[in-house]
């Protein structure tokens, strides 16, 4: 069982993946942005973490740039979740650190696909 971090400014978003990967035996921290995600890693281990990119306060790319240049964080897995229409973030969030990047919606299995990939690959 892993401890993940789902970071997205949307409740619902939270929620569901909550749910999703609570099916599949993980553990889940929820955040509303990057800020808010920086203090929980500050006092917690987070074995992944999945981030929106348009968020308020923090958005998912300078999230990643503050995980990389953060040692105890640069090498924990990130998958970059956007929605349908904005594909040309994947070359960019891949530039600036994320292991992965799924455009929503989402099916459970290919959550359970890219979560267990990036799990196995850390």
């Amino acid at each position: 069982m892993a401890k993940i971090l789902v970071v997205d400014d949307e409740p619902v978003t939270n929620r569901l993946l909550s749910l999703m990967l609570q099916r599949i035996n993980h553990s889940v921290i929820t955040a509303n942005n990057g800020i808010e995600a920086l203090s929980y890693l500050d006092k917690t281990h987070i074995d992944l973490m999945i981030t929106d990119i348009n968020m308020p306060d923090m958005n998912g790319l300078t999230l990643l740039e503050e995980l990389r240049a953060d040692q105890r964080h640069k090498n924990m897995p990130v998958i970059v979740l956007t929605a349908i229409g904005q594909e040309h973030m994947s070359q960019l969030a891949v530039q600036k650190g994320a292991t992965n990047f799924l455009t929503r919606p989402i099916s459970s299995w290919e959550l359970k696909e890219a979560v267990t990939h990036c799990l196995q690959t850390a």
